[in-house]
């Protein structure tokens, strides 16, 4: 037929346009990758290894939370805290990990509370909120994506940073956010529906 190449796909047809969960996901994925692999490597950490190979991302993942680099900084040092109070109890390296994952997304919903009843929470600007060592180097592009992240309820932004930033299962998700799967996956739905609304906005 007239208009088609060989492989029968019409030469009209552009491009497929990037969805909103795509645009997510690389703008999460290129921050991940500023940071080194994360994975625990072995049985026998100490809790400086873990400190040293995990902290960074741990604040990053925080940032993102509560928009703030210097309360990031606090809640991920309780985080440790915590994990220094409770370290004969943990399995192994991944325990650990997983330990403070979940410390963090909790630390982090504490402040988000303490905020909003005190009133005090304004919708954050993310670029002045950000320290320049985290994020300053993305683009105009993956700066728009994570100032809408800013902008979802709590728990929707929760959700999307565990999955395209901690490259979580929807099953690590709901065990470091203590909500069902089947919740997770219905607020991610509708956080990426509400990305896309204020994308377009």
């Amino acid at each position: 037929m007239v208009g088609d190449d060989p492989r029968g796909l019409s030469r009209n047809t552009g491009p497929r346009p990037v969805t909103v969960e795509q645009t997510v996901e690389r703008t999460l994925g290129h921050i991940r990758a500023l940071d080194p692999d994360d994975r625990p490597g072995g049985n026998t950490l100490t809790l400086e290894d873990l400190y040293r190979q995990h902290r960074m991302r741990l604040v990053r993942l925080a940032v993102l939370l509560v928009d703030d680099a210097a309360t990031a900084e606090d809640v991920v040092q309780e985080a440790f805290t915590g994990l220094y109070r409770n370290w004969s109890g943990l399995r192994d390296g991944a325990a650990a990990v997983g330990y403070l994952r979940t410390a963090v997304v909790n630390g982090s919903r504490s402040v988000l509370r303490r905020r909003k009843t005190a009133r005090e929470y304004q919708p954050p600007h993310m670029i002045n909120a950000r320290s320049a060592e985290s994020l300053a180097m993305l683009t105009a592009e993956h700066q728009a994506v994570v100032a809408a992240l800013g902008q979802l309820p709590p728990r929707q932004r929760e959700v999307l940073v565990l999955r395209y930033y901690g490259g979580m299962s929807e099953a690590e998700i709901a065990e470091s956010t203590g909500i069902s799967r089947g919740t997770v996956k219905s607020t991610a739905s509708r956080a990426l529906d509400a990305l896309q609304k204020i994308i377009k906005t």
